[in-house]
Protein backbone atom coordinates (compact mmCIF):
# COMPACT_ATOMS: atom_id res chain seq x y z
CA UNK A 1 0.00 0.00 0.00
CA UNK A 2 2.85 2.37 0.82
CA UNK A 3 4.30 1.77 -2.63
CA UNK A 4 0.92 2.51 -4.26
CA UNK A 5 0.63 5.73 -2.26
CA UNK A 6 4.15 6.72 -3.24
CA UNK A 7 3.43 6.13 -6.92
CA UNK A 8 0.30 8.27 -6.65
CA UNK A 9 2.32 11.09 -5.11
CA UNK A 10 4.92 10.71 -7.86
CA UNK A 11 2.27 10.96 -10.58
CA UNK A 12 0.83 14.08 -8.93
CA UNK A 13 4.29 15.67 -8.83
CA UNK A 14 4.93 14.86 -12.49
CA UNK A 15 1.51 16.24 -13.49
CA UNK A 16 2.27 19.46 -11.61
CA UNK A 17 5.70 19.66 -13.28
CA UNK A 18 4.13 19.13 -16.72
CA UNK A 19 1.59 21.92 -16.15
CA UNK A 20 4.34 24.33 -15.13
CA UNK A 21 6.54 23.40 -18.06
CA UNK A 22 3.63 23.62 -20.53
CA UNK A 23 3.21 27.31 -19.70
CA UNK A 24 6.59 28.02 -21.31
CA UNK A 25 5.92 29.56 -24.69
CA UNK A 26 8.84 27.88 -26.45
CA UNK A 27 7.87 24.33 -25.46
CA UNK A 28 4.98 22.48 -27.06
CA UNK A 29 3.22 19.26 -26.02
CA UNK A 30 5.66 17.02 -27.95
CA UNK A 31 8.61 18.64 -26.21
CA UNK A 32 6.97 18.19 -22.82
CA UNK A 33 6.41 14.49 -23.56
CA UNK A 34 10.08 14.11 -24.49
CA UNK A 35 11.19 15.82 -21.29
CA UNK A 36 8.80 13.68 -19.25
CA UNK A 37 10.37 10.54 -20.73
CA UNK A 38 13.80 11.77 -19.63
CA UNK A 39 12.46 12.60 -16.17
CA UNK A 40 10.80 9.20 -15.70
CA UNK A 41 14.00 7.49 -16.79
CA UNK A 42 15.95 9.51 -14.22
CA UNK A 43 13.40 8.74 -11.51
CA UNK A 44 13.49 4.99 -12.29
CA UNK A 45 17.30 4.91 -12.08
CA UNK A 46 17.25 6.77 -8.78
CA UNK A 47 14.59 4.48 -7.33
CA UNK A 48 16.70 1.47 -8.26
CA UNK A 49 19.52 3.12 -6.32
CA UNK A 50 17.30 3.07 -3.22
CA UNK A 51 15.64 6.50 -3.16
CA UNK A 52 11.92 6.85 -2.53
CA UNK A 53 9.53 8.43 -5.06
CA UNK A 54 9.68 11.95 -3.61
CA UNK A 55 13.46 12.06 -3.41
CA UNK A 56 13.87 10.53 -6.86
CA UNK A 57 11.49 13.09 -8.40
CA UNK A 58 13.25 16.10 -6.84
CA UNK A 59 16.71 14.93 -7.85
CA UNK A 60 15.48 13.97 -11.33
CA UNK A 61 14.05 17.43 -11.93
CA UNK A 62 17.26 18.99 -10.67
CA UNK A 63 19.29 16.90 -13.08
CA UNK A 64 17.14 17.99 -16.03
CA UNK A 65 18.21 21.56 -15.33
CA UNK A 66 16.37 24.77 -14.59
CA UNK A 67 13.19 25.18 -16.61
CA UNK A 68 14.15 28.67 -17.77
CA UNK A 69 17.35 27.25 -19.24
CA UNK A 70 15.39 24.50 -20.96
CA UNK A 71 13.00 27.08 -22.39
CA UNK A 72 15.87 29.05 -23.89
CA UNK A 73 17.37 25.90 -25.39
CA UNK A 74 14.07 24.94 -26.99
CA UNK A 75 13.59 28.51 -28.23
CA UNK A 76 16.89 28.39 -30.08
CA UNK A 77 16.03 25.02 -31.65
CA UNK A 78 12.44 25.96 -32.56
CA UNK A 79 12.71 29.72 -33.19
CA UNK A 80 10.42 29.52 -36.23
CA UNK A 81 7.41 28.81 -34.03
CA UNK A 82 8.26 31.13 -31.14
CA UNK A 83 6.53 34.37 -32.12
CA UNK A 84 3.54 32.48 -33.54
CA UNK A 85 3.03 30.88 -30.14
CA UNK A 86 2.91 34.29 -28.46
CA UNK A 87 -0.50 34.88 -30.03
CA UNK A 88 -1.62 31.64 -31.67
CA UNK A 89 -2.11 28.34 -29.86
CA UNK A 90 -2.09 25.13 -31.89
CA UNK A 91 -5.39 23.32 -31.84
CA UNK A 92 -5.54 19.58 -31.37
CA UNK A 93 -7.16 19.14 -34.77
CA UNK A 94 -4.17 20.68 -36.47
CA UNK A 95 -5.69 24.13 -36.98
CA UNK A 96 -4.93 27.22 -34.96
CA UNK A 97 -6.73 29.43 -32.49
CA UNK A 98 -5.93 32.48 -30.44
CA UNK A 99 -4.35 31.61 -27.09
CA UNK A 100 -6.47 32.20 -24.03
CA UNK A 101 -3.89 34.56 -22.56
CA UNK A 102 -3.83 36.66 -25.72
CA UNK A 103 -7.62 36.91 -25.72
CA UNK A 104 -7.71 37.95 -22.06
CA UNK A 105 -5.04 40.62 -22.65
CA UNK A 106 -6.85 41.92 -25.71
CA UNK A 107 -10.17 42.00 -23.84
CA UNK A 108 -8.65 43.95 -20.95
CA UNK A 109 -6.99 46.38 -23.39
CA UNK A 110 -10.37 47.03 -25.03
CA UNK A 111 -11.95 47.44 -21.58
CA UNK A 112 -9.31 50.03 -20.62
CA UNK A 113 -9.86 51.87 -23.93
CA UNK A 114 -13.60 52.02 -23.28
CA UNK A 115 -13.12 53.02 -19.64
CA UNK A 116 -11.31 56.23 -20.53
CA UNK A 117 -14.30 57.27 -22.66
CA UNK A 118 -16.92 56.64 -19.95
CA UNK A 119 -16.51 60.09 -18.29
CA UNK A 120 -17.38 61.68 -21.64
CA UNK A 121 -20.90 60.26 -21.20
CA UNK A 122 -21.22 62.56 -18.17
CA UNK A 123 -19.90 65.65 -19.92
CA UNK A 124 -16.24 65.28 -18.91
CA UNK A 125 -14.28 65.54 -22.14
CA UNK A 126 -10.52 65.26 -22.45
CA UNK A 127 -10.58 68.46 -24.47
CA UNK A 128 -13.11 70.12 -22.16
CA UNK A 129 -12.74 72.87 -19.55
CA UNK A 130 -10.01 72.91 -16.90
CA UNK A 131 -12.14 71.04 -14.34
CA UNK A 132 -12.57 68.10 -16.74
CA UNK A 133 -8.86 68.03 -17.56
CA UNK A 134 -7.97 68.03 -13.87
CA UNK A 135 -10.37 65.12 -13.36
CA UNK A 136 -8.54 63.10 -16.01
CA UNK A 137 -5.14 64.07 -14.58
CA UNK A 138 -6.11 62.84 -11.12
CA UNK A 139 -7.84 59.66 -12.30
CA UNK A 140 -5.80 58.60 -15.31
CA UNK A 141 -4.26 55.66 -13.43
CA UNK A 142 -7.67 54.14 -12.75
CA UNK A 143 -8.48 53.87 -16.45
CA UNK A 144 -5.65 51.43 -17.05
CA UNK A 145 -3.67 50.10 -14.06
CA UNK A 146 -6.56 48.12 -12.48
CA UNK A 147 -6.85 46.21 -15.77
CA UNK A 148 -3.12 45.46 -15.82
CA UNK A 149 -3.27 44.34 -12.18
CA UNK A 150 -6.31 42.21 -13.04
CA UNK A 151 -4.40 40.53 -15.86
CA UNK A 152 -1.62 39.48 -13.49
CA UNK A 153 -4.09 38.43 -10.79
CA UNK A 154 -5.86 36.21 -13.34
CA UNK A 155 -2.64 34.74 -14.65
CA UNK A 156 -1.20 34.06 -11.18
CA UNK A 157 -4.50 32.64 -9.90
CA UNK A 158 -4.64 34.88 -6.83
CA UNK A 159 -6.93 33.94 -3.96
CA UNK A 160 -9.93 36.02 -2.86
CA UNK A 161 -7.94 37.41 0.07
CA UNK A 162 -5.11 38.32 -2.29
CA UNK A 163 -7.53 40.10 -4.63
CA UNK A 164 -8.87 42.17 -1.74
CA UNK A 165 -5.34 43.17 -0.80
CA UNK A 166 -4.62 44.07 -4.41
CA UNK A 167 -7.79 46.18 -4.68
CA UNK A 168 -7.13 48.13 -1.44
CA UNK A 169 -4.55 50.61 -2.88
CA UNK A 170 -6.80 51.39 -5.85
CA UNK A 171 -9.79 52.03 -3.59
CA UNK A 172 -7.68 54.27 -1.36
CA UNK A 173 -6.43 56.18 -4.39
CA UNK A 174 -9.91 56.71 -5.84
CA UNK A 175 -11.20 58.06 -2.55
CA UNK A 176 -8.18 60.28 -1.93
CA UNK A 177 -8.03 62.09 -5.28
CA UNK A 178 -11.80 62.45 -5.71
CA UNK A 179 -13.05 63.24 -2.19
CA UNK A 180 -10.31 65.53 -0.86
CA UNK A 181 -11.28 69.20 -1.45
CA UNK A 182 -8.30 70.29 -3.53
CA UNK A 183 -8.00 73.87 -4.67
CA UNK A 184 -8.54 73.54 -8.45
CA UNK A 185 -5.13 73.37 -10.09
CA UNK A 186 -3.40 73.80 -6.71
CA UNK A 187 0.03 72.45 -5.85
CA UNK A 188 -1.24 69.51 -3.80
CA UNK A 189 -3.60 68.42 -6.58
CA UNK A 190 -0.80 68.48 -9.15
CA UNK A 191 1.52 66.58 -6.80
CA UNK A 192 -1.16 63.97 -6.13
CA UNK A 193 -1.71 63.50 -9.87
CA UNK A 194 2.04 63.06 -10.41
CA UNK A 195 2.67 60.64 -7.53
CA UNK A 196 -0.43 58.45 -7.72
CA UNK A 197 0.70 56.55 -10.87
CA UNK A 198 3.97 55.63 -9.16
CA UNK A 199 2.17 54.43 -6.04
CA UNK A 200 -0.28 52.33 -8.06
CA UNK A 201 2.41 50.97 -10.39
CA UNK A 202 4.09 49.49 -7.32
CA UNK A 203 0.68 48.18 -6.26
CA UNK A 204 0.42 46.39 -9.62
CA UNK A 205 3.59 44.60 -8.52
CA UNK A 206 1.53 42.83 -5.86
CA UNK A 207 -0.52 41.26 -8.64
CA UNK A 208 2.60 40.49 -10.66
CA UNK A 209 4.09 38.68 -7.67
CA UNK A 210 0.86 36.75 -7.12
CA UNK A 211 0.52 38.36 -3.69
CA UNK A 212 4.01 37.22 -2.57
CA UNK A 213 5.45 40.75 -2.52
CA UNK A 214 7.86 39.89 0.29
CA UNK A 215 9.82 37.63 -2.06
CA UNK A 216 13.11 39.25 -3.08
CA UNK A 217 13.16 37.28 -6.33
CA UNK A 218 9.65 38.35 -7.33
CA UNK A 219 10.38 41.99 -6.59
CA UNK A 220 13.46 41.81 -8.80
CA UNK A 221 11.41 40.10 -11.50
CA UNK A 222 8.96 43.00 -11.33
CA UNK A 223 11.82 45.47 -11.70
CA UNK A 224 12.92 43.56 -14.79
CA UNK A 225 9.36 43.49 -16.08
CA UNK A 226 8.98 47.26 -15.57
CA UNK A 227 12.06 48.00 -17.64
CA UNK A 228 11.01 45.64 -20.41
CA UNK A 229 7.47 47.04 -20.32
CA UNK A 230 8.76 50.59 -20.77
CA UNK A 231 10.73 49.55 -23.84
CA UNK A 232 7.78 47.77 -25.43
CA UNK A 233 5.45 50.67 -24.65
CA UNK A 234 7.78 53.20 -26.25
CA UNK A 235 8.05 51.01 -29.37
CA UNK A 236 4.27 50.67 -29.57
CA UNK A 237 3.88 54.44 -29.05
CA UNK A 238 6.34 55.20 -31.84
CA UNK A 239 4.53 52.84 -34.18
CA UNK A 240 1.19 54.37 -33.20
CA UNK A 241 2.53 57.86 -33.87
CA UNK A 242 3.62 56.86 -37.37
CA UNK A 243 0.23 55.22 -37.97
CA UNK A 244 -1.68 58.37 -36.95
CA UNK A 245 0.57 60.57 -39.05
CA UNK A 246 -0.14 58.55 -42.18
CA UNK A 247 -3.83 58.33 -41.29
CA UNK A 248 -4.09 62.13 -41.29
CA UNK A 249 -2.07 62.26 -44.51
CA UNK A 250 -4.07 59.78 -46.60
CA UNK A 251 -7.49 61.05 -45.48
CA UNK A 252 -6.34 64.62 -46.01
CA UNK A 253 -5.47 63.66 -49.58
CA UNK A 254 -9.18 63.14 -50.27
CA UNK A 255 -10.29 66.24 -48.39
CA UNK A 256 -11.32 64.66 -45.06
CA UNK A 257 -10.20 66.01 -41.68
CA UNK A 258 -9.85 63.08 -39.24
CA UNK A 259 -7.81 64.84 -36.55
CA UNK A 260 -10.88 65.06 -34.30
CA UNK A 261 -11.22 61.26 -34.43
CA UNK A 262 -7.57 60.76 -33.61
CA UNK A 263 -7.61 63.25 -30.72
CA UNK A 264 -10.91 62.14 -29.20
CA UNK A 265 -10.80 58.37 -29.71
CA UNK A 266 -7.73 56.73 -31.22
CA UNK A 267 -5.07 58.56 -29.19
CA UNK A 268 -6.58 58.23 -25.67
CA UNK A 269 -7.83 54.68 -26.28
CA UNK A 270 -4.50 53.66 -27.77
CA UNK A 271 -2.52 55.17 -24.89
CA UNK A 272 -4.31 53.09 -22.23
CA UNK A 273 -4.80 49.96 -24.32
CA UNK A 274 -1.10 49.80 -25.18
CA UNK A 275 -0.26 49.56 -21.47
CA UNK A 276 -2.01 46.17 -21.29
CA UNK A 277 -0.66 44.93 -24.61
CA UNK A 278 2.92 45.87 -23.69
CA UNK A 279 2.53 44.08 -20.36
CA UNK A 280 1.23 40.96 -22.08
CA UNK A 281 4.06 40.98 -24.64
CA UNK A 282 6.67 41.10 -21.88
CA UNK A 283 4.95 38.22 -20.10
CA UNK A 284 4.55 36.23 -23.30
CA UNK A 285 8.21 36.26 -24.23
CA UNK A 286 9.50 35.88 -20.65
CA UNK A 287 12.39 33.41 -20.36
CA UNK A 288 12.31 32.78 -24.10
CA UNK A 289 13.90 35.68 -25.94
CA UNK A 290 17.16 36.95 -24.53
CA UNK A 291 16.64 39.87 -22.21
CA UNK A 292 17.17 43.35 -23.68
CA UNK A 293 18.41 44.67 -20.35
CA UNK A 294 22.13 43.80 -20.78
CA UNK A 295 22.35 45.54 -24.15
CA UNK A 296 20.42 48.64 -23.12
CA UNK A 297 22.21 49.12 -19.81
CA UNK A 298 25.61 48.79 -21.46
CA UNK A 299 24.53 51.40 -24.01
CA UNK A 300 22.91 54.00 -21.75
CA UNK A 301 25.03 53.69 -18.59
CA UNK A 302 28.10 55.22 -20.27
CA UNK A 303 25.97 57.92 -21.92
CA UNK A 304 24.29 58.98 -18.67
CA UNK A 305 27.63 58.84 -16.85
CA UNK A 306 29.26 61.15 -19.41
CA UNK A 307 26.29 63.52 -19.28
CA UNK A 308 26.34 63.79 -15.47
CA UNK A 309 30.14 64.20 -15.38
CA UNK A 310 29.90 66.97 -17.99
CA UNK A 311 27.15 68.67 -15.96
CA UNK A 312 29.17 68.54 -12.73
CA UNK A 313 32.29 69.83 -14.49
CA UNK A 314 30.29 72.69 -16.03
CA UNK A 315 28.83 73.63 -12.65
CA UNK A 316 32.30 73.82 -11.13
CA UNK A 317 33.73 75.72 -14.11
CA UNK A 318 30.95 78.32 -14.27
CA UNK A 319 30.12 78.48 -10.58
CA UNK A 320 26.42 78.27 -11.43
CA UNK A 321 23.95 76.85 -8.94
CA UNK A 322 20.79 74.87 -9.57
CA UNK A 323 17.64 76.90 -10.14
CA UNK A 324 14.96 75.48 -7.82
CA UNK A 325 11.83 76.55 -9.64
CA UNK A 326 9.07 73.92 -9.74
CA UNK A 327 9.73 72.78 -13.31
CA UNK A 328 13.47 72.49 -12.62
CA UNK A 329 12.87 70.46 -9.45
CA UNK A 330 10.56 68.10 -11.31
CA UNK A 331 13.13 67.73 -14.10
CA UNK A 332 15.98 66.91 -11.70
CA UNK A 333 13.83 64.44 -9.78
CA UNK A 334 12.88 62.70 -13.03
CA UNK A 335 16.55 62.55 -14.04
CA UNK A 336 17.59 61.01 -10.73
CA UNK A 337 14.67 58.56 -10.81
CA UNK A 338 15.76 57.57 -14.32
CA UNK A 339 19.31 56.97 -13.10
CA UNK A 340 18.04 54.83 -10.23
CA UNK A 341 15.82 52.98 -12.69
CA UNK A 342 18.83 52.37 -14.95
CA UNK A 343 20.76 51.10 -11.94
CA UNK A 344 17.93 48.75 -11.00
CA UNK A 345 17.62 47.53 -14.57
CA UNK A 346 21.36 46.85 -14.78
CA UNK A 347 21.29 44.95 -11.49
CA UNK A 348 18.34 42.86 -12.65
CA UNK A 349 20.20 41.94 -15.85
CA UNK A 350 23.51 41.03 -14.24
CA UNK A 351 24.63 37.52 -13.39
CA UNK A 352 25.04 37.74 -9.60
CA UNK A 353 27.74 35.05 -9.66
CA UNK A 354 29.97 36.86 -12.15
CA UNK A 355 33.17 38.51 -10.94
CA UNK A 356 33.45 42.32 -10.77
CA UNK A 357 34.35 43.92 -14.08
CA UNK A 358 34.71 47.21 -15.94
CA UNK A 359 30.96 47.70 -16.30
CA UNK A 360 30.51 47.41 -12.54
CA UNK A 361 33.11 50.13 -12.04
CA UNK A 362 31.24 52.27 -14.58
CA UNK A 363 28.02 51.70 -12.66
CA UNK A 364 29.74 52.92 -9.50
CA UNK A 365 30.90 56.08 -11.29
CA UNK A 366 27.32 56.69 -12.46
CA UNK A 367 26.00 56.23 -8.91
CA UNK A 368 28.60 58.62 -7.47
CA UNK A 369 27.84 61.26 -10.13
CA UNK A 370 24.11 60.97 -9.45
CA UNK A 371 24.82 61.19 -5.72
CA UNK A 372 26.75 64.44 -6.20
CA UNK A 373 24.00 65.92 -8.37
CA UNK A 374 21.41 64.89 -5.77
CA UNK A 375 23.47 66.47 -2.98
CA UNK A 376 23.67 69.77 -4.89
CA UNK A 377 19.94 69.68 -5.57
CA UNK A 378 19.33 69.08 -1.85
CA UNK A 379 21.55 72.03 -0.95
CA UNK A 380 19.62 74.28 -3.34
CA UNK A 381 16.27 73.08 -1.95
CA UNK A 382 17.36 73.68 1.64
CA UNK A 383 18.54 77.18 0.73
CA UNK A 384 15.19 77.85 -0.92
CA UNK A 385 13.31 76.58 2.14
CA UNK A 386 15.41 78.80 4.39
CA UNK A 387 14.73 81.86 2.24
CA UNK A 388 11.07 81.38 1.32
CA UNK A 389 9.66 78.85 3.77
CA UNK A 390 7.83 75.58 3.21
CA UNK A 391 5.59 74.86 0.24
CA UNK A 392 4.13 71.59 -1.09
CA UNK A 393 6.52 71.52 -4.04
CA UNK A 394 9.64 72.21 -1.99
CA UNK A 395 8.80 69.67 0.69
CA UNK A 396 7.95 67.04 -1.94
CA UNK A 397 11.25 67.71 -3.71
CA UNK A 398 13.12 67.59 -0.38
CA UNK A 399 11.58 64.24 0.56
CA UNK A 400 12.19 62.68 -2.84
CA UNK A 401 15.80 63.81 -2.95
CA UNK A 402 16.43 62.51 0.57
CA UNK A 403 14.98 59.13 -0.41
CA UNK A 404 17.14 59.03 -3.54
CA UNK A 405 20.31 60.13 -1.74
CA UNK A 406 19.90 57.33 0.82
CA UNK A 407 19.41 54.77 -1.94
CA UNK A 408 22.32 56.03 -4.04
CA UNK A 409 24.60 56.48 -1.04
CA UNK A 410 24.22 52.94 0.27
CA UNK A 411 24.33 51.57 -3.29
CA UNK A 412 27.72 53.26 -3.71
CA UNK A 413 28.96 51.63 -0.50
CA UNK A 414 27.74 48.18 -1.57
CA UNK A 415 29.17 48.58 -5.08
CA UNK A 416 32.54 49.59 -3.59
CA UNK A 417 32.57 46.53 -1.34
CA UNK A 418 31.70 44.33 -4.30
CA UNK A 419 34.42 45.80 -6.54
CA UNK A 420 36.98 45.33 -3.75
CA UNK A 421 35.74 41.73 -3.35
CA UNK A 422 34.80 42.27 0.26
CA UNK A 423 31.18 41.25 -0.39
CA UNK A 424 29.14 39.50 -3.04
CA UNK A 425 26.60 41.01 -5.42
CA UNK A 426 23.56 39.68 -3.53
CA UNK A 427 23.53 42.44 -0.84
CA UNK A 428 23.25 45.09 -3.58
CA UNK A 429 20.32 43.23 -5.17
CA UNK A 430 18.54 42.83 -1.86
CA UNK A 431 19.09 46.47 -0.92
CA UNK A 432 17.37 47.64 -4.10
CA UNK A 433 14.38 45.32 -3.81
CA UNK A 434 13.98 46.02 -0.09
CA UNK A 435 13.97 49.76 -0.83
CA UNK A 436 11.07 49.64 -3.31
CA UNK A 437 8.35 50.00 -0.62
CA UNK A 438 10.00 53.27 0.50
CA UNK A 439 9.07 54.86 -2.83
CA UNK A 440 5.50 53.60 -2.48
CA UNK A 441 5.15 54.92 1.07
CA UNK A 442 6.43 58.35 0.07
CA UNK A 443 4.14 58.49 -2.95
CA UNK A 444 1.12 57.72 -0.75
CA UNK A 445 2.22 60.40 1.74
CA UNK A 446 2.25 62.98 -1.06
CA UNK A 447 -1.14 61.82 -2.38
CA UNK A 448 -2.99 61.51 0.95
CA UNK A 449 -1.12 63.46 3.67
CA UNK A 450 0.19 66.50 1.80
CA UNK A 451 -3.27 67.88 0.96
CA UNK A 452 -4.23 67.72 4.65
CA UNK A 453 -0.99 69.31 5.88
CA UNK A 454 -0.97 72.13 3.32
CA UNK A 455 -4.68 72.91 3.41
CA UNK A 456 -5.43 71.46 -0.07
CA UNK A 457 -3.78 74.46 -1.74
Amino acid sequence: MAHVGGMQVLEERIDEWRRYLSRRQAIDATDVDELEDHLRSQVADLQEAGLDEEEAFLIGVKRLGELDTLSREFAREHSERLWKRLVVAEAEEGGAKWSREALVALGLAVAAALAIKVPALFGLSLNGPEAAQLFYARNFSFFVLPFLAGFFAWKRGMSSAGLLGLAAPFILGVLAVNLLPFDPGGYTEVLAALHLPMALWLAVGIGYAGGAWRSHERRMNYVRFSGEWFIYYVLIALGGGVLMMFTVFIFGAIGLDVEWLLESWILPCGVVGAVIIAGWLVEAKQSVIENMAPVLTQLFTPLFTIMLMAFLATMVWTGSGIDVEREVLIGFDLLLVLVVGLLLYAISARDPKAQPGFFDALQLVLVICALLVDAMALWAILARLSAFGFSPNRVAALGENLILVVNLGWSAVLYTRFLRKRAGFAPLERWQTAYLPVYAVWAWIVVVIFPLVFGFR
